[in-house]
């Protein structure tokens, strides 16, 4: 019989983990290659440098697995305890890099508690899955070596447990378990309990391409928005109309003076806006993309306070401009007129600055002396179109904004919140009113000292399909689906005496993963609510029929039936808050772990079935 070292075994297990890894690595690297026209040697060169990283970032782990295999060596248990033992050792052992995988994979974000919960343990499962897989490589070396200080412990046992020999009398009585596989109960029940949660980490492996499909759709709606909204128009930010005023200066550079020119901007005294905002829904695909219309007028004066540093005769007040900014140029419906100072002007594209608006539109208006001393009333009505939001710069010394719609759905945002809102079934009605000591600048000002955008306000259409978000919600709780149901089917096994195979397992974990793939394709079509009933139905009841013909009772049926609606129904209101989420959660799981715990407490985990027949000798 061949000899083998702690050492040597340890060595083997990391060696061929690695390799598993590499491969495994080789046939991710190997896709995306193809996908992005790739070639096979850069896919080869990825697996060798994922071998040698590994190696070497591993070698704590091949330290501590030697260490950990000699200790499990000296311990006088059977080789069933022992393979145990190494296994959850090698389990154990992952956890540090799976924590290490899920702090780099995004080291300064906030993630969901069970975010970070299944992140870690999908990175252990993979990791665990190529130990094992490297286990059972050199399962007969690890027999081999386990087995030397073994064979008379084992010897004993059987001695002890399975042959009674009387030597007084003439009968022999031989006691013979129902178990030829030779393994103590409670061994078996450790070896199910590991199995169960190796395979509930080996669950969330499909779970994380669930994650994917879900960003991978959401994505996919929000191009085909931007695709919609390109054409027809996107989020419309408009500021007030504004005055520019070239003004000259003199200053000195050195040897002599110099005459330069800088722009003035003139803010409205006061302004009234009033808006309407029309919402339309334009379906493309699958998918219903919100879109609106909306009518401005503004009304309003400018007044020429001007400053002691401005010297009036040095304003050029015949080359000034009336400005209005507007985003998005393809929004505009009609032509926009400005009554100004009793005049109409047609604005057209181009601002003189660009201090204020990116974009906008403009038109040369003449002024003189003595509109410096008056009040010069305007007004403007704006039809313009747009999607998502609709912003406004309160470009004035007193303003007021007051925006109509019959959209239920709206969300107010921005720099600043509307003082009056009403919002019903039948539409909202928003208003904002400002006033001087909230601009950060004068009504008179120069360009460098401007700040406008963010100043922005107004209101965003809501599109209430949020079932992506609702979905990624639930996923993050995917632990809690398959961990609790797999505990359900565990203790009733070993409360009905009637085992669970691991193959039946896998296909319960199957079908709590496709209950997020009907949830995302339903939620597609219809409200995220009934879309959820109505996976959450299908996926009960498949489970629940599954354990009658497995246990061949009604009653078993119902109380997995009963269960998995409460569990179901629990995730549903965690998904609905927002705040008490994290409240409610713990007081639901720790309901559960009581339920748990109460429903476990008749099970005697070393009980042994022994049954006893006489040989005649």
């Amino acid at each position: 019989m061949k000899d083998y070292t702690s050492t040597g075994i340890a060595a083997r297990i990391w060696f061929y983990t690695n390799v598993v890894l590499s491969v495994g690595c080789l046939v991710v690297v190997a896709h995306e290659l193809i996908t992005e026209r790739g070639t096979p040697g850069m896919a080869v060169v990825a697996c060798i440098a994922c071998f040698l990283v590994g190696s070497f970032c591993s070698l704590p782990a091949l330290l501590a697995l030697s260490f950990g295999t000699n200790k499990i060596e000296n311990k006088s248990a059977t080789l069933e305890t022992k393979c145990v033992l190494l296994l959850l050792l090698q389990f154990v052992i992952t956890l540090p890099y799976a924590f290490a995988y899920a702090k780099l994979v995004n080291p300064f974000s906030t993630y969901h508690p069970f975010e970070v919960l299944q992140n870690v343990l999908l990175a252990s499962a993979v990791l665990f899955a190529c130990s094992l897989v490297a286990f059972v490589i050199n399962y007969k070396a690890i027999k081999t070596f386990f087995c030397n200080n073994v064979i008379l412990l084992q010897y004993q046992q059987h001695s002890l447990t399975n042959n009674y020999t009387y030597m007084n009398t003439n009968e022999q009585v031989t006691y013979v378990t129902d178990n030829p596989t030779g393994l103590s109960p409670q061994t078996k029940i450790l070896i199910k309990a590991g199995i169960t949660a190796v395979l509930i980490l080996l669950m969330l492996i499909p779970m994380s391409y669930i994650q994917d499909l879900v960003k991978e759709r959401e994505e996919r709606q929000k191009e085909i928005i931007a695709e919609v909204s390109s054409k027809w128009a996107t989020q419309q930010t408009i500021s007030a109309p504004y005055l520019v005023i070239p003004y000259t200066y003199t200053a000195d550079t050195g040897s002599k003076q110099k005459t330069f020119i800088k722009n003035i901007f003139v803010l409205a005294e006061n302004l009234d806006v009033n808006g309407t905002v029309d919402a339309e829904t334009r379906q493309r695909s699958i998918y219903n993309v919100l879109l609106y219309k909306s009518a401005i007028h503004a009304t309003g004066n400018f007044k020429f306070n001007l400053p002691k540093d401005i010297i009036a005769e040095n304003l050029k007040l015949a080359d000034a401009r009336l400005c209005v900014g507007i985003s998005d140029f393809k929004g505009i419906e009609e032509k926009i007129a400005v009554q100004f100072n009793n005049t109409s002007f047609i604005l057209s594209p181009g601002l003189p600055d660009n201090a204020i608006d990116s974009n906008g539109l403009s038109t040369p208006v003449q002024l003189t002396a003595a509109d410096l001393a008056s009040s010069i009333p305007f007004s403007t009505a704006i039809k313009i179109k747009g999607s998502e939001q609709l912003h406004f710069i309160p470009l004035a010394a007193n303003s007021t904004f007051q925006i109509t719609s019959a959209w239920a759905n709206p969300s107010f945002d921005g720099n600043t919140l509307p003082s009056l809102r009403t919002v019903s079934a039948k539409g909202f009605k928003a208003q904002w009113t400002f006033n001087e000591a909230n601009l950060p600048f004068n009504t008179i000002t120069e360009s460098e000292s401007i700040n406008a955008k963010n100043l922005a306000f107004g209101v965003s259409m809501v599109q209430p399909a949020d079932q992506y978000a609702k979905t990624m919600r639930s996923v993050k709780y995917a632990i809690l689906f398959i961990g609790l149901t797999f505990a359900f089917f565990f203790i009733i096994e070993l409360l009905q005496h009637k085992p669970v195979h691991p193959v039946q397992y896998v296909l319960v974990g199957i079908a709590l993963v496709i209950f997020y793939s009907l949830l995302l394709s339903i939620s597609e079509f219809i409200v995220f609510d009934f879309a959820y009933l109505i996976a959450a139905i299908a996926t009960i009841s498949l489970i629940a029929l599954y354990a009658k013909g497995h246990f061949q009772s009604w009653k078993v049926s119902g109380i997995f039936a009963s269960l998995l609606t409460a569990l179901y129904g629990f995730i549903f209101i965690l998904i609905r808050l927002e705040d008490t989420a994290l409240l409610v959660g713990s007081i639901g799981l720790f309901i559960v772990l009581a339920i748990t715990m109460y429903a476990s407490r008749k099970i005697n985990w070393y009980q042994p079935t022994l049954k006893a027949t006489p040989n005649m000798v």
